[in-house]
């Protein structure tokens, strides 16, 4: 009988779907034998006889009862045959019975198929089961628990032939939901064909439902993101758990809850995923459980990276400066600030649009323009590098504009103080107490990117021009530094650095170092620097005078104006230390 005479009757008859693809020939994919659709098998069929690849592929047409996790008779086919050939072979079977996939593999283990298609709906787990022979009784191992956690399975079981080859017994895992006892799994027997899960479909019903009670439909509605915050380090633990409080602090800013936190300390780490399978596991699982739909990692990821955690788990996955990014792009009001954060971004997105489309494929072009042309990823390339061409055009203009208000200043002989110190030390909150000015003031990092200059008169009648600065980070991304440098050249012009230091911070001795590396890398170590100890309200008198003496600061509450004449007076002391006769010269010319 003619193939496609064959093709067409089975088609009508049985109505099957999605046989023809753009890409994959119906051929290819499948086959019909009297109106039937054969679908192909995976894994190792080599060796194979013709006899046992047909019986093989008579699971194709078996339908499982609903309340069953699998028939005798789909048992018996598979550990029979299984039995013969010395191969494991599995089945993966949807919500309605039907097989989806006949997977062989070795004596050892089977390799499950690209699932990608099959993707987790509102109820978190995959919709397929996997049951699969086990030819020496050996119980569910790692891989079996590693394949339900990372594809979210509804189950995993594992059949034992008897020595004639017909099925014995059953071993079933599931995941479980958040728990006291923080248990991933439950395995269920060794036990009877028939045992274990009495009402399959049932079972799974509740089990999502107890999953699902874990994704608030309240906060979904709100729009904002849950996430799990990673951290993937060789560093000591005290230097890694106050990274991860930093990144949480940045979450928050980024308007993200924060649902869990992992800290995974090794000495190198996957090249592939970061972190080990193990913790990949215990990953996918919390997400289950608490609802998150996003990963956030404290270390920056590879493009390839990303990729391959965000197809495993199938969560968003993005890294510390992503976040940083972000925030950025949240907080950047002026055209200078617009300008930066998107070049930033620009730059940082540049090497990672490699993401393979059908599409890239297909050259431009068409009649009148045939021969190598552009791929998508190439034009999408080419349009990035010139965005961030013009973009840097844009801030070289910017810059002669803030060049020609410093010359400006300077002929003015009017002192220039810059306010610089680690994110949220309270910078914007100085700048507003000494001017009685309103520049935004928030609890949140970054509240500040924007560069704001106003007048501050000393308590000699004497003026100075005063600027807050963007704040500083650890590990501040290169590209974000670079985007912000013609901001932060404007350091360069000032005469004093007031380094305000928030000391109710536990972590503040490390801010100033990240400061002062900082400070370093920008060639400003030159100019006179102040240390303004601020929040002096939020810790106890005894230990402030200990804080002082060893940094040698001046004590402040920026929020209480009161508190800030010993500052004053120290400015004008280190601006003013010469003659009268000499104020025109605030500043030798020196160079790092």
């Amino acid at each position: 009988m003619d193939l496609d005479f064959l093709f067409f009757w089975g088609y009508n008859n049985y109505r099957v779907n999605n046989i023809i693809s753009t890409n994959i020939s119906w051929r290819k994919k499948a086959f019909f034998k009297g109106g039937i659709e054969i679908k192909k098998l995976f894994g190792n069929t080599l060796g194979l006889k013709p006899s046992q690849i047909k019986r093989i592929e008579k699971l194709y047409r078996k339908r499982i009862p609903n309340e069953k996790v699998i028939s005798y008779d789909v048992a018996r086919i598979l550990c029979e045959t299984s039995f013969e050939i010395g191969r494991q072979i599995g089945v993966l079977i949807n919500r309605k019975g039907a097989v989806e996939y006949v997977i062989i593999g070795n004596r050892k283990q089977i390799i499950l198929p690209d699932l990608s298609n099959y993707r987790s709906g509102e109820g978190r787990l995959k919709g397929l089961r996997l049951v699969h022979t086990h030819l020496n009784f050996e119980p569910i191992n790692r891989d079996d628990l590693t394949d339900l956690a990372l594809l979210r399975l509804d189950i995993v079981a594992s059949l034992f032939p008897n020595e004639k080859g017909l099925p014995r017994l059953i071993q079933i895992a599931h995941l479980l939901p958040d728990n006291p006892a923080k248990k991933k799994w439950e395995i269920i027997g060794p036990t009877s064909i028939e045992g274990g899960i009495k009402n399959f479909t049932s079972f799974v019903q509740s089990l999502e439902e107890e999953f699902s009670r874990a994704f608030p439909k309240a906060q979904s509605m709100l729009g904002k993101e849950r996430a799990i915050l990673i951290s993937v380090t060789s560093k000591p633990r005290f230097e890694s758990e106050d990274s991860m409080e930093e990144l949480k602090e940045l979450a928050k800013t980024s308007g993200v809850e924060v649902v869990d936190t992992i800290i995974q300390h090794i000495k190198k780490p996957d090249p592939k995923y970061l972190m080990g399978k193990g913790k990949m596991q215990e990953l996918v699982i919390k997400a289950m459980a608490s609802g998150a739909d996003m990963i956030i990692f404290d270390q920056d990821l590879f493009p390839s990276q990303a990729t391959a955690i965000s197809e495993i788990t199938e969560l968003k996955v993005i890294d510390r400066t992503q976040l940083i990014l972000d925030i950025f792009a949240q907080h950047a009001h002026s055209r200078d600030g617009k300008v930066q954060v998107e070049l930033a971004q620009l730059k940082y997105l540049l090497p990672r649009l490699s993401k393979k489309d059908i599409a890239l494929s297909r050259l431009t072009g068409g009649i009148g323009a045939r021969g190598p042309g552009e791929t998508k990823l190439e034009i999408n390339r080419r349009r990035v590098r010139d965005r961030i061409n013009r973009l840097e055009k844009i801030l070289k203009e910017l810059a002669k504009g803030r060049e020609i208000r410093r010359i400006k200043r300077k002929k003015n002989n009017i002192p220039i103080i810059s306010i610089i110190g680690y994110t949220n030390a309270g910078k914007s909150t100085l700048l507003n107490s000494l001017t009685k000015s309103h520049v935004l003031v928030e609890n949140k990092l970054f509240a500040t990117l924007d560069t704001s200059s106003k007048r501050l008169r000393l308590p000699r009648e004497r003026e100075v021009i005063i600027t807050d600065t963007v704040g500083f980070i650890r590990d501040l991304p290169p590209d974000l530094l670079g985007a912000f440098s013609a901001t932060l050249d404007e350091l360069k012009d000032a005469n004093l650095l007031l380094h305000v230091i928030d000391i109710s911070n536990p972590r503040f001795e490390k801010q100033i170092e990240e400061v002062d590396k900082l400070l370093d890398k920008l060639g400003l170590k030159y100019i006179p620097t102040i240390l303004v100890l601020n929040k002096m309200d939020k810790i106890d008198l005894d230990k402030r005078e200990g804080i002082a003496r060893r940094f040698q600061g001046i004590m402040v509450s920026a929020i209480n104006p009161k508190s800030l004449g010993p500052l004053l007076e120290e400015i004008d002391r280190v601006l003013w230390q010469k003659s009268e006769e000499n104020l025109s010269l605030f500043r030798p010319e020196v160079h790092p």
